[in-house]
Protein backbone atom coordinates (compact mmCIF):
# COMPACT_ATOMS: atom_id res chain seq x y z
CA UNK A 1 0.00 0.00 0.00
CA UNK A 2 1.17 3.50 -0.44
CA UNK A 3 1.18 5.89 2.47
CA UNK A 4 -1.71 7.88 0.64
CA UNK A 5 -3.36 4.55 0.65
CA UNK A 6 -2.72 4.01 4.53
CA UNK A 7 -3.57 7.27 5.64
CA UNK A 8 -7.06 6.91 4.07
CA UNK A 9 -7.71 3.27 5.70
CA UNK A 10 -6.68 5.58 9.05
CA UNK A 11 -9.14 8.49 8.33
CA UNK A 12 -11.97 5.81 7.67
CA UNK A 13 -11.06 3.75 10.93
CA UNK A 14 -11.68 6.89 12.75
CA UNK A 15 -15.08 7.54 11.34
CA UNK A 16 -14.36 10.24 8.58
CA UNK A 17 -16.99 10.33 5.97
CA UNK A 18 -16.61 13.68 4.79
CA UNK A 19 -13.09 15.50 3.79
CA UNK A 20 -13.34 19.82 3.07
CA UNK A 21 -10.57 20.55 1.08
CA UNK A 22 -8.55 21.58 -2.34
CA UNK A 23 -6.32 19.70 -4.00
CA UNK A 24 -2.49 20.45 -5.57
CA UNK A 25 0.44 19.10 -6.66
CA UNK A 26 1.58 17.34 -2.98
CA UNK A 27 -1.85 15.90 -2.59
CA UNK A 28 -1.97 13.86 -5.74
CA UNK A 29 -1.26 10.84 -4.31
CA UNK A 30 -3.47 11.15 -1.34
CA UNK A 31 -6.21 12.27 -3.87
CA UNK A 32 -6.21 9.74 -6.12
CA UNK A 33 -6.73 6.97 -3.07
CA UNK A 34 -9.41 9.15 -1.67
CA UNK A 35 -11.43 8.74 -4.79
CA UNK A 36 -11.08 4.75 -4.62
CA UNK A 37 -13.23 5.14 -0.80
CA UNK A 38 -16.16 6.12 0.97
CA UNK A 39 -14.95 9.25 2.18
CA UNK A 40 -16.11 12.34 0.45
CA UNK A 41 -14.54 15.17 -0.59
CA UNK A 42 -15.93 18.50 -0.98
CA UNK A 43 -14.45 20.85 -2.90
CA UNK A 44 -14.17 24.08 -1.81
CA UNK A 45 -13.45 27.40 -3.37
CA UNK A 46 -10.91 28.71 -0.63
CA UNK A 47 -8.85 26.75 2.17
CA UNK A 48 -10.18 29.00 5.21
CA UNK A 49 -13.57 27.67 3.86
CA UNK A 50 -12.51 24.20 3.58
CA UNK A 51 -11.43 24.91 7.31
CA UNK A 52 -14.86 26.98 8.80
CA UNK A 53 -16.59 24.00 7.34
CA UNK A 54 -14.73 21.35 8.90
CA UNK A 55 -14.86 23.88 12.38
CA UNK A 56 -19.09 23.69 11.69
CA UNK A 57 -18.73 19.63 11.09
CA UNK A 58 -17.32 19.42 14.59
CA UNK A 59 -19.55 21.92 16.26
CA UNK A 60 -22.51 20.12 15.03
CA UNK A 61 -21.79 16.93 16.29
CA UNK A 62 -19.10 16.72 18.54
CA UNK A 63 -16.46 14.68 15.94
CA UNK A 64 -13.36 15.86 14.62
CA UNK A 65 -13.68 17.80 11.54
CA UNK A 66 -11.18 17.32 8.77
CA UNK A 67 -9.80 19.23 6.02
CA UNK A 68 -7.39 18.92 3.18
CA UNK A 69 -4.71 20.73 1.53
CA UNK A 70 -2.04 21.80 -0.54
CA UNK A 71 1.38 22.89 0.56
CA UNK A 72 2.76 26.92 0.93
CA UNK A 73 -0.20 29.08 0.54
CA UNK A 74 -3.21 26.15 0.71
CA UNK A 75 -1.88 25.51 4.09
CA UNK A 76 -0.74 29.64 4.99
CA UNK A 77 -4.89 29.75 3.84
CA UNK A 78 -6.00 27.41 6.75
CA UNK A 79 -4.53 29.24 9.89
CA UNK A 80 -7.09 31.96 10.78
CA UNK A 81 -9.66 28.88 10.48
CA UNK A 82 -7.23 26.93 12.77
CA UNK A 83 -6.73 29.78 15.24
CA UNK A 84 -10.78 30.34 15.42
CA UNK A 85 -11.01 26.58 16.25
CA UNK A 86 -8.10 27.05 19.03
CA UNK A 87 -10.15 29.67 20.64
CA UNK A 88 -13.11 28.06 20.75
CA UNK A 89 -11.78 24.31 21.74
CA UNK A 90 -12.96 22.88 18.46
CA UNK A 91 -11.61 19.26 17.65
CA UNK A 92 -10.08 19.22 14.26
CA UNK A 93 -7.52 16.98 12.48
CA UNK A 94 -6.28 19.41 9.22
CA UNK A 95 -3.54 17.31 6.80
CA UNK A 96 -1.76 19.46 4.68
CA UNK A 97 0.63 18.04 1.94
CA UNK A 98 4.35 19.23 1.99
CA UNK A 99 6.88 19.56 0.06
CA UNK A 100 9.30 16.12 -1.07
CA UNK A 101 12.09 15.09 2.36
CA UNK A 102 14.62 16.46 0.57
CA UNK A 103 13.58 19.54 -0.72
CA UNK A 104 12.36 20.78 2.77
CA UNK A 105 14.32 23.69 3.63
CA UNK A 106 15.68 24.53 0.12
CA UNK A 107 12.81 27.40 -0.24
CA UNK A 108 11.36 25.03 -3.00
CA UNK A 109 8.55 25.60 -5.10
CA UNK A 110 5.13 26.20 -2.66
CA UNK A 111 7.28 25.24 0.37
CA UNK A 112 6.06 27.03 3.56
CA UNK A 113 7.06 26.36 7.43
CA UNK A 114 3.59 24.79 8.21
CA UNK A 115 4.24 23.43 11.76
CA UNK A 116 6.08 26.50 12.98
CA UNK A 117 3.52 28.51 11.30
CA UNK A 118 0.54 27.16 13.50
CA UNK A 119 2.59 26.07 16.71
CA UNK A 120 0.37 29.04 18.48
CA UNK A 121 -2.89 28.11 17.08
CA UNK A 122 -2.48 24.55 17.20
CA UNK A 123 -3.42 21.99 20.25
CA UNK A 124 -0.77 19.74 18.82
CA UNK A 125 0.75 19.66 15.41
CA UNK A 126 3.80 17.46 13.44
CA UNK A 127 5.86 16.85 10.59
CA UNK A 128 5.34 13.27 9.44
CA UNK A 129 8.81 12.31 8.42
CA UNK A 130 8.14 8.41 7.35
CA UNK A 131 5.31 6.39 5.40
CA UNK A 132 5.28 3.97 8.51
CA UNK A 133 4.58 6.92 10.97
CA UNK A 134 1.34 7.91 8.99
CA UNK A 135 -0.86 5.06 10.99
CA UNK A 136 -0.02 5.88 14.37
CA UNK A 137 0.19 10.04 13.75
CA UNK A 138 -3.50 9.56 12.52
CA UNK A 139 -4.28 7.91 15.60
CA UNK A 140 -2.54 9.94 17.85
CA UNK A 141 -4.17 12.87 16.10
CA UNK A 142 -7.66 12.54 16.52
CA UNK A 143 -6.71 11.15 20.09
CA UNK A 144 -5.50 14.52 20.97
CA UNK A 145 -8.34 16.46 19.02
CA UNK A 146 -11.13 15.24 20.85
CA UNK A 147 -10.30 14.08 24.89
CA UNK A 148 -9.20 16.51 27.29
CA UNK A 149 -9.84 20.06 25.91
CA UNK A 150 -10.64 20.04 22.75
CA UNK A 151 -8.85 21.67 19.78
CA UNK A 152 -6.97 21.56 16.54
CA UNK A 153 -4.38 19.13 15.04
CA UNK A 154 -2.72 19.88 12.36
CA UNK A 155 -0.34 16.74 10.27
CA UNK A 156 1.88 17.65 7.49
CA UNK A 157 2.81 15.38 5.20
CA UNK A 158 5.32 15.59 2.64
CA UNK A 159 4.63 13.87 -0.80
CA UNK A 160 7.00 11.32 -0.78
CA UNK A 161 5.90 10.10 2.43
CA UNK A 162 1.91 9.79 0.75
CA UNK A 163 4.22 8.08 -2.58
CA UNK A 164 6.05 5.69 -0.26
CA UNK A 165 5.31 2.12 0.14
CA UNK A 166 3.83 0.48 3.78
CA UNK A 167 1.64 -1.71 5.37
CA UNK A 168 -1.86 -0.40 7.20
CA UNK A 169 -2.00 -2.88 10.66
CA UNK A 170 -5.21 -1.92 11.91
CA UNK A 171 -3.26 -0.72 15.77
CA UNK A 172 -5.57 2.42 16.52
CA UNK A 173 -3.12 2.23 19.97
CA UNK A 174 -1.83 5.90 21.45
CA UNK A 175 0.44 6.12 23.68
CA UNK A 176 1.51 9.41 24.91
CA UNK A 177 2.91 9.16 28.59
CA UNK A 178 2.68 13.02 29.14
CA UNK A 179 -1.00 13.49 28.41
CA UNK A 180 -3.57 12.30 30.71
CA UNK A 181 -6.43 14.69 31.37
CA UNK A 182 -7.74 14.63 34.72
CA UNK A 183 -11.10 13.53 34.17
CA UNK A 184 -12.60 12.84 37.72
CA UNK A 185 -12.55 16.34 40.36
CA UNK A 186 -10.81 15.60 42.98
CA UNK A 187 -13.08 14.49 46.11
CA UNK A 188 -12.14 17.09 48.96
CA UNK A 189 -12.39 19.62 46.27
CA UNK A 190 -15.68 18.63 45.40
CA UNK A 191 -16.47 18.58 49.12
CA UNK A 192 -15.63 21.91 49.56
CA UNK A 193 -17.64 22.68 46.12
CA UNK A 194 -21.38 20.97 47.41
CA UNK A 195 -20.58 22.72 51.01
CA UNK A 196 -20.82 26.06 49.45
CA UNK A 197 -23.18 25.51 47.47
CA UNK A 198 -25.56 24.05 50.57
CA UNK A 199 -24.66 27.53 52.35
CA UNK A 200 -24.92 29.99 49.39
CA UNK A 201 -28.14 32.07 49.42
CA UNK A 202 -27.15 34.10 45.97
CA UNK A 203 -25.53 31.43 43.51
CA UNK A 204 -24.91 31.76 39.84
CA UNK A 205 -24.41 29.07 37.48
CA UNK A 206 -21.92 30.81 35.12
CA UNK A 207 -21.95 27.86 31.85
CA UNK A 208 -19.70 27.80 28.84
CA UNK A 209 -18.85 26.10 25.98
CA UNK A 210 -17.00 23.20 27.95
CA UNK A 211 -20.53 21.89 29.22
CA UNK A 212 -21.28 21.30 25.33
CA UNK A 213 -17.86 19.58 24.58
CA UNK A 214 -18.57 17.71 27.27
CA UNK A 215 -22.26 16.45 26.52
CA UNK A 216 -22.93 17.67 30.45
CA UNK A 217 -25.60 19.86 29.55
CA UNK A 218 -28.25 17.01 30.84
CA UNK A 219 -26.20 17.21 34.20
CA UNK A 220 -25.84 21.40 34.59
CA UNK A 221 -29.68 21.43 33.86
CA UNK A 222 -30.51 18.94 37.07
CA UNK A 223 -27.98 21.12 39.21
CA UNK A 224 -29.83 24.26 38.77
CA UNK A 225 -33.41 22.22 39.13
CA UNK A 226 -32.56 20.13 42.14
CA UNK A 227 -30.49 23.45 44.00
CA UNK A 228 -32.93 26.32 42.74
CA UNK A 229 -29.65 27.93 41.13
CA UNK A 230 -30.35 30.88 38.18
CA UNK A 231 -27.92 30.22 35.39
CA UNK A 232 -26.22 32.34 32.59
CA UNK A 233 -23.98 31.50 29.47
CA UNK A 234 -21.41 32.48 27.81
CA UNK A 235 -22.61 32.77 24.09
CA UNK A 236 -20.52 29.49 23.72
CA UNK A 237 -22.84 27.84 26.13
CA UNK A 238 -26.09 29.18 24.47
CA UNK A 239 -28.49 25.72 24.48
CA UNK A 240 -26.19 24.02 27.49
CA UNK A 241 -29.66 24.78 29.88
CA UNK A 242 -33.16 26.07 28.00
CA UNK A 243 -32.89 29.50 26.62
CA UNK A 244 -36.80 28.93 27.73
CA UNK A 245 -35.83 27.49 31.26
CA UNK A 246 -37.33 29.50 34.23
CA UNK A 247 -34.26 29.32 35.44
CA UNK A 248 -32.21 31.03 32.79
CA UNK A 249 -30.81 34.65 33.51
CA UNK A 250 -29.41 35.03 30.06
CA UNK A 251 -26.63 35.37 28.35
CA UNK A 252 -23.52 37.57 30.62
CA UNK A 253 -20.95 39.55 28.99
CA UNK A 254 -20.43 43.01 26.87
CA UNK A 255 -23.39 42.07 25.16
CA UNK A 256 -25.22 40.10 27.33
CA UNK A 257 -28.75 40.92 29.49
CA UNK A 258 -29.13 43.46 31.80
CA UNK A 259 -30.70 40.41 34.25
CA UNK A 260 -27.46 38.13 33.57
CA UNK A 261 -24.91 40.87 34.62
CA UNK A 262 -26.64 41.76 37.36
CA UNK A 263 -27.27 38.51 38.66
CA UNK A 264 -23.22 37.70 38.28
CA UNK A 265 -22.49 40.70 39.99
CA UNK A 266 -24.72 40.77 43.12
CA UNK A 267 -24.30 36.36 43.60
CA UNK A 268 -22.48 35.33 46.60
CA UNK A 269 -21.32 32.33 45.08
CA UNK A 270 -20.53 32.12 41.40
CA UNK A 271 -19.86 28.25 39.50
CA UNK A 272 -18.23 28.45 36.56
CA UNK A 273 -18.31 25.26 34.35
CA UNK A 274 -16.32 25.22 31.28
CA UNK A 275 -15.75 28.71 31.51
CA UNK A 276 -12.53 30.41 30.84
CA UNK A 277 -13.25 34.16 31.88
CA UNK A 278 -12.77 35.99 29.00
CA UNK A 279 -12.88 39.55 29.35
CA UNK A 280 -15.82 39.68 26.50
CA UNK A 281 -17.85 37.59 29.33
CA UNK A 282 -16.51 39.22 32.80
CA UNK A 283 -16.05 42.67 31.97
CA UNK A 284 -13.18 44.35 33.65
CA UNK A 285 -11.71 41.22 35.86
CA UNK A 286 -11.18 42.80 38.86
CA UNK A 287 -14.50 43.75 39.36
CA UNK A 288 -16.03 40.82 38.15
CA UNK A 289 -18.39 39.26 41.04
CA UNK A 290 -17.05 41.32 43.90
CA UNK A 291 -19.50 39.90 46.29
CA UNK A 292 -19.09 36.65 45.39
CA UNK A 293 -16.90 33.08 45.92
CA UNK A 294 -16.14 31.54 42.59
CA UNK A 295 -15.81 27.96 42.26
CA UNK A 296 -14.72 26.84 38.65
CA UNK A 297 -14.95 23.39 36.90
CA UNK A 298 -12.91 23.10 34.05
CA UNK A 299 -10.52 20.48 31.88
CA UNK A 300 -7.47 22.59 31.57
CA UNK A 301 -5.73 23.26 34.57
CA UNK A 302 -3.79 26.16 32.79
CA UNK A 303 -8.08 27.88 33.15
CA UNK A 304 -7.83 27.72 37.28
CA UNK A 305 -7.03 31.22 37.92
CA UNK A 306 -5.69 32.46 34.47
CA UNK A 307 -7.78 35.52 34.67
CA UNK A 308 -9.29 36.16 37.84
CA UNK A 309 -9.33 35.01 41.30
CA UNK A 310 -10.84 31.17 41.40
CA UNK A 311 -11.22 30.21 45.42
CA UNK A 312 -12.53 26.81 44.78
CA UNK A 313 -10.77 25.19 41.27
CA UNK A 314 -11.82 21.26 40.45
CA UNK A 315 -9.80 20.09 37.25
CA UNK A 316 -11.99 17.16 35.45
CA UNK A 317 -14.12 16.98 32.95
CA UNK A 318 -17.31 18.67 33.45
CA UNK A 319 -19.70 15.80 32.95
CA UNK A 320 -17.99 13.76 35.50
CA UNK A 321 -17.48 15.95 38.17
CA UNK A 322 -21.09 17.81 37.95
CA UNK A 323 -22.16 13.94 38.40
CA UNK A 324 -20.28 13.60 41.64
CA UNK A 325 -21.59 16.75 43.07
CA UNK A 326 -25.09 15.81 42.33
CA UNK A 327 -24.65 12.47 43.99
CA UNK A 328 -23.97 14.50 47.03
CA UNK A 329 -25.48 17.58 46.67
CA UNK A 330 -28.02 19.22 49.52
CA UNK A 331 -29.90 22.04 48.05
CA UNK A 332 -29.42 25.29 50.16
CA UNK A 333 -32.70 27.98 50.24
CA UNK A 334 -32.76 30.06 47.00
CA UNK A 335 -36.22 30.85 46.37
CA UNK A 336 -35.87 34.14 47.97
CA UNK A 337 -32.62 35.01 45.03
CA UNK A 338 -34.62 33.23 42.23
CA UNK A 339 -37.37 36.31 42.92
CA UNK A 340 -34.49 38.79 42.54
CA UNK A 341 -33.22 37.28 39.08
CA UNK A 342 -36.91 37.06 38.01
CA UNK A 343 -37.09 40.89 38.61
CA UNK A 344 -34.15 41.59 37.16
CA UNK A 345 -35.64 39.92 33.78
CA UNK A 346 -39.35 41.52 34.58
CA UNK A 347 -37.64 45.06 34.79
CA UNK A 348 -34.56 45.27 32.20
CA UNK A 349 -35.57 43.44 29.13
CA UNK A 350 -34.39 43.75 25.87
CA UNK A 351 -35.31 46.95 24.25
CA UNK A 352 -38.33 46.13 21.64
CA UNK A 353 -37.16 46.83 17.93
CA UNK A 354 -38.33 49.81 16.26
CA UNK A 355 -41.63 49.22 14.49
CA UNK A 356 -42.41 50.00 10.40
CA UNK A 357 -38.33 50.04 9.61
CA UNK A 358 -36.57 46.97 8.96
CA UNK A 359 -33.93 45.91 11.39
CA UNK A 360 -31.55 43.03 12.60
CA UNK A 361 -32.91 42.36 15.45
CA UNK A 362 -36.68 42.69 14.01
CA UNK A 363 -35.39 40.13 11.12
CA UNK A 364 -33.84 37.85 13.74
CA UNK A 365 -37.05 38.04 15.71
CA UNK A 366 -39.04 37.17 12.82
CA UNK A 367 -36.38 34.35 11.64
CA UNK A 368 -37.05 32.93 15.70
CA UNK A 369 -40.65 32.57 15.44
CA UNK A 370 -40.00 31.09 12.05
CA UNK A 371 -37.03 28.08 13.02
CA UNK A 372 -39.44 27.59 15.99
CA UNK A 373 -36.10 26.30 17.54
CA UNK A 374 -36.13 23.92 15.42
CA UNK A 375 -32.50 25.20 13.11
CA UNK A 376 -29.15 24.92 13.45
CA UNK A 377 -28.17 28.32 12.92
CA UNK A 378 -24.47 29.61 12.07
CA UNK A 379 -23.61 33.48 12.64
CA UNK A 380 -20.62 35.33 11.50
CA UNK A 381 -19.27 38.32 13.53
CA UNK A 382 -20.78 41.69 14.20
CA UNK A 383 -23.91 43.19 15.85
CA UNK A 384 -26.42 40.17 13.73
CA UNK A 385 -24.16 37.97 15.65
CA UNK A 386 -25.51 39.27 18.72
CA UNK A 387 -29.27 40.26 17.88
CA UNK A 388 -29.09 36.14 17.48
CA UNK A 389 -27.60 35.37 20.52
CA UNK A 390 -30.03 37.54 22.27
CA UNK A 391 -33.39 36.80 20.72
CA UNK A 392 -33.54 33.57 19.74
CA UNK A 393 -33.55 30.84 22.43
CA UNK A 394 -31.43 28.00 21.79
CA UNK A 395 -33.25 25.16 23.57
CA UNK A 396 -30.63 22.30 22.26
CA UNK A 397 -26.69 22.24 22.75
CA UNK A 398 -24.84 22.50 19.34
CA UNK A 399 -27.30 24.27 17.23
CA UNK A 400 -25.95 27.42 17.72
CA UNK A 401 -22.55 27.92 15.49
CA UNK A 402 -20.68 31.01 16.25
CA UNK A 403 -16.83 32.29 16.28
CA UNK A 404 -16.27 33.50 19.85
CA UNK A 405 -12.85 33.79 20.76
CA UNK A 406 -11.05 34.59 17.64
CA UNK A 407 -14.34 36.58 16.35
CA UNK A 408 -13.80 35.36 12.66
CA UNK A 409 -15.56 37.66 10.35
CA UNK A 410 -16.56 34.71 7.12
CA UNK A 411 -17.32 31.73 9.61
CA UNK A 412 -20.60 31.57 9.13
CA UNK A 413 -21.46 30.59 5.65
CA UNK A 414 -19.14 27.84 5.90
CA UNK A 415 -19.33 26.71 8.74
CA UNK A 416 -23.39 25.98 8.05
CA UNK A 417 -22.07 24.23 5.43
CA UNK A 418 -19.98 22.14 7.31
CA UNK A 419 -23.02 21.77 9.68
CA UNK A 420 -25.06 20.98 6.38
CA UNK A 421 -23.01 18.19 5.62
CA UNK A 422 -22.84 16.62 9.21
CA UNK A 423 -26.29 16.75 9.54
CA UNK A 424 -28.03 16.09 6.37
CA UNK A 425 -31.90 16.60 6.81
CA UNK A 426 -31.84 19.44 9.01
CA UNK A 427 -32.92 22.89 8.55
CA UNK A 428 -29.46 24.84 8.71
CA UNK A 429 -29.40 28.77 8.54
CA UNK A 430 -26.46 31.05 8.53
CA UNK A 431 -27.22 34.77 9.20
CA UNK A 432 -24.45 36.53 8.13
CA UNK A 433 -23.72 40.72 7.84
CA UNK A 434 -23.28 42.67 4.85
CA UNK A 435 -18.82 43.03 5.92
CA UNK A 436 -18.69 39.18 7.14
CA UNK A 437 -20.69 37.59 4.13
CA UNK A 438 -18.22 39.31 1.84
CA UNK A 439 -15.25 37.45 3.12
CA UNK A 440 -16.24 34.08 2.04
CA UNK A 441 -19.21 34.59 0.11
CA UNK A 442 -17.14 32.02 -2.75
CA UNK A 443 -18.63 28.95 -0.91
CA UNK A 444 -21.96 29.74 -2.04
CA UNK A 445 -20.84 27.89 -5.40
CA UNK A 446 -19.89 24.85 -3.39
CA UNK A 447 -23.70 25.13 -1.82
CA UNK A 448 -24.74 25.22 -5.33
CA UNK A 449 -22.71 22.20 -6.47
CA UNK A 450 -23.96 19.93 -3.70
CA UNK A 451 -27.35 21.82 -3.59
CA UNK A 452 -27.39 21.79 -0.12
CA UNK A 453 -30.65 23.35 1.45
CA UNK A 454 -29.27 26.13 3.91
CA UNK A 455 -31.07 29.03 4.29
CA UNK A 456 -28.62 32.47 3.92
CA UNK A 457 -29.85 35.36 5.43
CA UNK A 458 -27.66 38.60 4.90
CA UNK A 459 -28.56 41.40 7.01
CA UNK A 460 -27.30 44.40 4.69
CA UNK A 461 -26.96 48.09 6.84
CA UNK A 462 -23.86 48.96 4.49
CA UNK A 463 -21.54 49.58 7.18
CA UNK A 464 -19.80 47.46 9.62
CA UNK A 465 -22.16 47.86 12.06
CA UNK A 466 -20.51 46.24 15.11
CA UNK A 467 -16.94 49.39 14.59
CA UNK A 468 -19.66 52.16 13.87
CA UNK A 469 -21.31 51.42 16.83
CA UNK A 470 -18.15 52.15 19.11
CA UNK A 471 -17.23 55.11 16.48
CA UNK A 472 -20.72 56.42 17.70
CA UNK A 473 -20.35 55.78 21.23
CA UNK A 474 -16.78 56.43 22.27
CA UNK A 475 -15.40 58.99 19.26
CA UNK A 476 -17.73 61.02 19.00
CA UNK A 477 -19.61 59.72 15.90
CA UNK A 478 -16.34 59.74 13.36
CA UNK A 479 -17.35 57.08 11.23
CA UNK A 480 -14.10 56.34 9.30
CA UNK A 481 -13.34 53.32 7.42
CA UNK A 482 -17.05 51.60 8.04
CA UNK A 483 -19.43 52.51 4.97
CA UNK A 484 -19.85 50.16 2.24
CA UNK A 485 -20.16 50.50 -1.25
CA UNK A 486 -23.72 51.30 -2.15
CA UNK A 487 -23.71 49.08 -5.27
CA UNK A 488 -23.04 45.64 -3.79
CA UNK A 489 -26.24 43.65 -4.93
CA UNK A 490 -25.73 40.25 -2.47
CA UNK A 491 -29.00 38.60 -4.47
CA UNK A 492 -27.34 38.75 -7.63
CA UNK A 493 -24.20 37.73 -6.45
CA UNK A 494 -25.96 34.62 -5.35
CA UNK A 495 -27.41 33.93 -8.34
CA UNK A 496 -24.74 34.25 -10.39
CA UNK A 497 -22.92 31.60 -7.80
CA UNK A 498 -25.72 29.23 -8.66
CA UNK A 499 -28.06 30.02 -5.74
CA UNK A 500 -31.67 31.37 -5.59
CA UNK A 501 -32.03 34.62 -4.16
CA UNK A 502 -34.53 37.30 -2.97
CA UNK A 503 -34.11 41.08 -1.78
CA UNK A 504 -36.37 43.23 0.83
CA UNK A 505 -36.47 46.71 2.06
CA UNK A 506 -39.89 47.29 3.39
CA UNK A 507 -40.76 45.77 6.64
CA UNK A 508 -44.39 44.73 5.23
CA UNK A 509 -42.89 42.74 3.25
CA UNK A 510 -40.05 40.92 5.27
CA UNK A 511 -42.62 37.81 6.60
CA UNK A 512 -43.80 37.20 3.10
CA UNK A 513 -39.82 37.35 1.98
CA UNK A 514 -38.90 34.86 4.29
CA UNK A 515 -41.91 32.97 3.33
CA UNK A 516 -40.40 31.99 -0.17
CA UNK A 517 -36.56 31.57 1.07
CA UNK A 518 -38.31 28.89 3.24
CA UNK A 519 -40.57 27.34 1.37
CA UNK A 520 -37.87 26.84 -1.72
CA UNK A 521 -36.69 23.79 -1.65
CA UNK A 522 -32.99 24.54 -1.98
CA UNK A 523 -30.08 26.84 -1.25
CA UNK A 524 -31.63 30.34 -0.88
CA UNK A 525 -30.19 34.01 0.11
CA UNK A 526 -32.21 36.20 0.94
CA UNK A 527 -30.76 39.77 1.63
CA UNK A 528 -32.29 42.14 3.74
CA UNK A 529 -31.45 45.61 3.78
CA UNK A 530 -31.55 47.03 7.11
CA UNK A 531 -31.12 50.13 9.20
CA UNK A 532 -28.01 51.52 8.66
CA UNK A 533 -27.71 53.41 12.30
CA UNK A 534 -29.12 50.41 14.52
CA UNK A 535 -27.10 49.63 17.51
CA UNK A 536 -27.36 46.45 19.85
CA UNK A 537 -27.63 48.26 23.37
CA UNK A 538 -27.46 48.12 26.58
CA UNK A 539 -23.70 46.87 26.20
CA UNK A 540 -21.20 46.72 29.19
CA UNK A 541 -18.93 49.98 28.69
CA UNK A 542 -15.26 49.11 27.05
CA UNK A 543 -12.83 48.52 30.68
CA UNK A 544 -16.07 48.56 32.56
CA UNK A 545 -17.80 45.74 34.52
CA UNK A 546 -20.38 43.99 34.10
CA UNK A 547 -22.37 46.83 36.20
CA UNK A 548 -21.39 49.47 34.16
CA UNK A 549 -23.53 49.48 30.85
CA UNK A 550 -24.29 52.10 28.02
CA UNK A 551 -27.72 52.41 27.18
CA UNK A 552 -27.86 55.17 24.28
CA UNK A 553 -30.57 57.50 24.11
CA UNK A 554 -33.09 55.60 26.32
CA UNK A 555 -31.32 54.60 29.87
CA UNK A 556 -33.68 52.91 32.43
CA UNK A 557 -35.42 55.19 34.88
CA UNK A 558 -32.76 55.94 37.74
CA UNK A 559 -35.17 54.93 40.77
CA UNK A 560 -35.07 51.39 38.74
CA UNK A 561 -31.45 51.33 38.49
CA UNK A 562 -31.04 52.44 42.35
CA UNK A 563 -33.19 49.31 43.39
CA UNK A 564 -30.72 46.96 41.56
CA UNK A 565 -27.59 47.86 43.50
CA UNK A 566 -26.19 45.97 46.04
CA UNK A 567 -27.10 47.69 48.93
CA UNK A 568 -30.58 47.77 48.14
CA UNK A 569 -30.44 44.32 47.09
CA UNK A 570 -28.66 42.72 50.27
CA UNK A 571 -32.42 43.36 52.04
CA UNK A 572 -33.80 41.68 49.63
CA UNK A 573 -31.61 38.36 48.98
CA UNK A 574 -31.41 37.71 52.72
Amino acid sequence: MTGAEILVRALQAHGVDVIFGIPGAKTLHLHDALSRSPIRHVLVKHEQGAAHAADGYARATGRAGVCLTTSGPGATNLVTGLATANMDSVPMVAITCQVEMHAIGTDAFQEADITGITRSVTKHNGLISSTDRIEGAVAEAFHLATTGRPGPVLLDIPADVLKGSGSYRGDMTVNRPGYNPTLEGHPAQVRRLTDALAKAERPILYIGGGVIASGAHEEVRALAERAGIPAVTTLLGLGAIPGTHPLYAGMLGMYGSHAANMAVQHADLVLAIGARFDDRATGRAAAFAPHARLGHIDIEPAESGKNVRVDIPIVGDARRVLRQILANLTPGSTGAWQEVVDGYRKDLPYPAARSGVLTQQGTVEALCRRVRGKAILATDVGLHQMFVARHIPFDRPRNLLSSGGLGTMGYGLPAAMGAAFARPGELVVAVCGDGSFLMNLQELATVAEHALPLKVIVLNNRNLGMVRQFQHLYFNGNYTAVDQPPHLDFALVARGLGVASGYVADAQRLEGALDEAFSYPGPYVLEVETDVAEECLPMVTPGGSLSEMTYGSTPPPTALLAKLEPDALGAAGE
